[in-house]
């Protein structure tokens, strides 16, 4: 069993690199500060099939970050563990620094989601972050779609995703960027949102690697321009790390799930051989919610050979 690692060091839920468009921004708040009560939050999850279902058989919780008690709602895979995460707080503020950590044994069967959109508030001193690391062995399959995120006026915002896939495992992982509080009419209004997604195999061979540096500013075609936001308000993506059918099957399959829909998206497969991936571009978060989960129902019914549930968070 590998060793427990310290939790609460600065260590483990500091970024090992950090863009140096945040890094120009970091510093000390006149707020509580990084590692502050309340300012770590830590998940640390592992997941592993007993008596013939997935079970939570380690669980660790920081607030505030939270989470809540596995469900088994699929009738069509009632193994399956469905898990909501959590924070107590109302959003994400400046020096505020977060870490999720999820592992999935052999065979065990997990859906990852959030309770709600992830706000990033205003920051006038540092920058927030948070720390994604999923792991997935032979046999698993762990889907990881948390609701968007929304950064306001003046965020600073840095999040960094590592998956980990063993061969024979799939991930399906979802993400929704917006360009802030549209009801409100903020734009891009953001200081700083960067991104980071690394994919690859245990002996370190990378599947994907999706870098994103937002920095409006006095620049504001470099977030709205060609390849990024083109323009419209939400940028959503969904990689699918599968060897359960060839990649150019899974691609095609995220490719008729949204053809004919009007909506401006892409699909390409993954290096490797390791599956797809989807890019859309819509205005409308009703409808970029609806074509992420439609892609997901038709990969889902793909690789299973059954139907996605429905589940409500309303």
């Amino acid at each position: 069993m590998a060793p427990v690692p310290d939790r609460l060091a600065p260590e483990h839920w500091t970024a090992g690199r950090l863009p140096a468009e945040v890094a120009a921004r970091a510093g000390r708040p006149d707020t509580l500060a990084a590692g502050s009560p309340a300012k770590v939050g830590i998940l640390d999850l592992g997941f592993e099939v007993r008596g013939g279902r997935t079970e939570l058989v380690r669980r660790y919780q920081k607030a505030p970050l939270q989470l809540m008690r596995p469900l088994w709602l699929d009738p069509e895979r009632p193994d399956a563990a469905h898990v909501y995460l959590m924070a107590t707080g109302g959003g994400v503020t400046q020096a505020d620094r977060y870490r999720i950590d999820a592992h999935c044994g052999p065979g065990a069967r997990v859906r990852l989601t959030t309770q709600a959109a992830t706000k990033v508030h205003r920051m006038e001193r540092d920058y927030a972050s948070q720390l994604v690391h999923l792991r997935a062995e032979d046999g698993a399959y762990l889907e990881y779609l948390p609701d968007p995120l929304i950064p306001f006026r003046g965020a600073r915002y840095h999040q960094r995703t590592a998956v980990t896939a063993a061969p024979g495992a799939t991930v399906v992982l979802g993400e929704t960027l917006t360009a802030g509080r549209l009801a409100r009419g903020e734009r891009h209004a953001y200081d700083v949102l960067a991104t980071d997604l690394e994919i690859a195999r245990p002996d370190g061979t990378l599947l994907a690697v999706d870098t994103q540096r937002l920095a409006p500013g006095s620049r504001p075609h470099t977030v709205t321009g060609p390849a990024v936001f083109a323009g419209h308000d939400h940028l959503a993506t969904l990689y699918v790390v599968s060897d359960l059918r060839p990649a150019a099957e899974i691609a095609d399959t995220l490719h008729r799930a949204l053809d004919g829909r009007g909506l401006l998206h892409g699909v390409s497969t993954l290096p490797e051989e390791a599956g797809a991936w989807l890019r859309l571009l819509e205005d409308s978060p009703v409808r970029t919610a609806a074509a992420l989960t439609t892609a997901w129902q038709a990969v889902r019914l793909l690789l299973t050979g059954r139907p996605a549930p429905d589940l409500r968070k309303t």
